[in-house]
């Protein structure tokens, strides 16, 4: 993957001055190494992986979010081949190595996530820049910092339940924590397993609230956001992954919910 990535861009640049800028922005560190463009690029992005102290996925998706999103800075051919097909190689082989570029240079493990992307673009729609920030935290720490993922997702839909609240104009429970929010979020919203007669439409409603407590719970014991007792939990990054994928898909589904209600109810 890095003699892929390093030729691609070393290719597209052609320039050690903005091969310079990117990988130092993007959190490489060291000196600028000695070689031609695509020789600077692998050796660079080798160190990476040989620093204790650098997330290799946050630098590769710095230095790939210009090319990947706009291409611009470059040449718009690489040997015959034109920007897109330069992309879609880079996207290639991330997915034969069990990884995916996303938006705003995340490069995640365990392949593409359409609800991430869903989310993301409802997100802008809506203007929820509270939820926005919560959202790239978790996407941010995945790899690096799991327990820190887990409490953003948390935050993430803790931060939506008092925005429909406070839309709806009901008062906050007191206790501001995810499951209270969300059994008020719940009954407004018409998703109590009590109040559908579909013996699979409750089932698939009571594991909405099971997801819910799950999350609060894992938050509660391994996330970043409180102390720990004698017991510890040791939180990696595939299970991260299930809590954030699980909290935007979510999201996505109570955000929809709450639109179509509010479709219904105007004039």
């Amino acid at each position: 993957m890095i003699a892929v990535v390093a030729e691609v861009l070393g290719g597209h640049y052609y320039n050690h001055s903005k091969l310079n800028t990117l990988f130092m922005e993007a959190g490489a560190p060291g000196e600028p190494p000695e070689g031609n463009c695509v020789q600077k690029c692998l050796a660079w992005f080798k160190r990476v992986n040989e620093s204790p102290d650098v997330d290799p996925l946050k630098v590769l998706g710095g230095v790939l979010f210009q090319f990947m999103e706009t291409g611009s800075g470059g040449s718009a051919y690489y040997y015959g081949q034109t920007l897109s097909a330069q992309q879609e190689r880079i996207r290639s082989v991330l997915g034969r190595c069990g990884l995916a570029y996303h938006e705003d240079g995340v490069v995640l493990s365990g392949g593409a996530a359409p609800p991430i992307a869903s989310l993301r673009e409802v997100l802008r729609r809506k203007d929820l820049p509270t939820l926005e920030i919560e959202f790239k935290r978790a996407l941010d720490t995945l790899e690096r910092d799991p327990p820190a993922a887990v409490t953003a997702a948390c935050s993430m839909l803790e931060s939506l339940f008092k925005v429909i609240l406070e839309e709806e104009g009901l008062p906050l429970p007191q206790k501001e924590t995810i499951k209270p929010l969300w059994a008020t979020v719940q009954g407004r919203l018409g998703l109590s397993p009590a109040s559908v007669s579909d013996e699979d439409v409750r089932r698939v409603l009571s594991g909405l609230t099971s997801i819910i407590d799950g999350i609060g719970s894992l938050r509660t014991h391994a996330g970043s956001a409180h102390g720990h007792g004698k017991q510890t939990y040791e939180v990696l990054p595939r299970h991260a992954r299930l809590v954030v994928h699980a909290a935007h898909t979510l999201c996505l589904f109570v955000l929809e919910t709450w639109e179509s209600r509010r479709e219904k109810v105007r004039p």
